[in-house]
């Protein structure tokens, strides 16, 4: 059947390649969250995992002859469990998960019309195609009850919920006295919010059963394992590759306005490729100034000579950084970066004749502080977020 044979290749060519299209992945989790306020809290790696697993699903349906049996739609369940197990609404999961099954749609249409599939061959294409992620829904539909059953039999579920609440501005009112209680906190006592980077429902549990040690109650928020914990976590206490931000005590009435700035300095942290347990404090700095990226973005564009694709212009910058991270000592930023200290003098004086600032000057300055933050931040912007 030509038909069949046309679709089978020219239809199969343009999903594999949406399958192992980045691009395209990130289309699908742009939509979703865009489209699910809920979904957009959880972390971008966990949606773009999840896509991509169900982009490879789709494709591997399309691409067999037989009907998918119950063991082909585990990924779509899991994904529903998953999401059950982070707090997610049903609601907030559908709007999603729909959301990116539209846009993927259009855009199979679009690269199918684009390589030359025949109307009626696309048209009978995409009518299995929707049946596929119309079965792949109702799965994830019924991974996410499944799942809502079992967490609701158990202790974890309420202490989760408690924590939400008293974490999350949207999550309801915070939690009478006798729901602390039961959960082991107290109303008047001083806690330390903690936000990991653990997105993982069966590594969440592990990690969670680690900490217990410190007490207080843990569970998944955002997406993300995250506690109120009595006392501060040690690296001991964490895996190897966990990296987890934790504030200083204080008390439950204060927790809405921490718990953001945790995710902030965990996000922060992230990037810069820590590991193990790291305070909030420390990150102080770095956390204020992100809470600012329209006057970021203007301080970036007092860079304007500099080109972000030129690699010797990002290592004049990239120096400069170290010389203001290491109290602005030529000998110490040479040291950290392994060159003669005549080589950081030389590439801040090419800095300063791009930029028309004298960078190895800040210390003149009469507003050494204000003026050694403003410079870092700009170089800071102007490396991180590129043209």
């Amino acid at each position: 059947m030509p038909a069949a044979h046309d679709r089978g290749r020219l239809l199969g060519q343009v999903l594999r390649g949406m399958a192992t299209d980045r691009g395209v992945v990130e289309e699908l989790v742009r939509a979703a969250r865009e489209q699910s306020p809920e979904v957009a809290r959880l972390p971008e790696a966990e949606n773009r995992r999840h896509v991509a697993v169900l982009l490879a699903t789709g494709l591997d349906f399309f691409e067999r002859s037989d009907e998918p049996e119950a063991q082909d739609f585990e990924a779509a369940e899991a994904l529903g469990a998953d999401r059950a197990a982070q707090g997610i609404s049903i609601d907030g999961l559908l709007r999603g998960v729909q959301a990116g099954r539209t846009r993927a749609m259009k855009i199979a249409i679009a690269r199918s019309r684009a390589a030359g599939v025949p109307d009626e061959v696309l048209l009978e294409g995409m009518v299995d195609l929707d049946r596929y992620t119309g079965a792949l829904e109702r799965h994830v539909i019924n991974g996410y009850h499944t799942a809502e059953l079992e967490l609701s039999r158990t202790n974890r579920d309420a202490n989760t919920h408690l924590l939400r609440r008293l974490l999350l501005h949207d999550d309801g009112g915070p939690p009478e006295r006798a729901e602390l209680r039961r959960a082991g906190l107290s109303s008047d006592g001083r806690y330390h919010c903690l936000v990991s980077d653990v997105t993982q429902p069966g590594e969440a549990r592990a990690l969670e059963q680690r900490l217990l040690a410190c007490g207080g109650v843990f569970g998944l928020v955002d997406g993300r394992l995250t506690g109120l914990a009595a006392r501060r976590p040690t690296p001991a206490d964490l895996a190897p590759d966990v990296l987890l931000v934790v504030a200083p005590a204080t008390g439950l009435a204060a927790m809405r306005d921490v718990h953001p700035l945790c995710v902030a300095g965990l996000r922060i942290a992230g990037r810069a490729g820590l590991r193990g347990v790291h305070d909030l404090t420390d990150l102080a700095g770095e956390v204020a100034l992100a809470a600012q990226p329209v006057l970021a973005d203007l301080l970036r564009g007092t860079l304007a000579g500099l080109d972000h694709d030129d690699d010797f212009h990002r290592e004049l910058v990239g120096t400069a950084l170290v010389y203001l991270d290491h109290g602005q000592r030529l000998g110490h930023a040479a040291a950290a970066l392994h060159v003669h200290p005549n080589t950081v003098r030389y590439r801040l004086d090419r800095l300063a004749e791009i930029t028309g600032t004298p960078w190895d000057d800040v210390a003149a300055d009469p507003s050494t502080v204000l003026g050694t933050l403003s410079h870092w931040w700009a170089l800071r912007t102007w490396l991180d977020q590129g043209p």
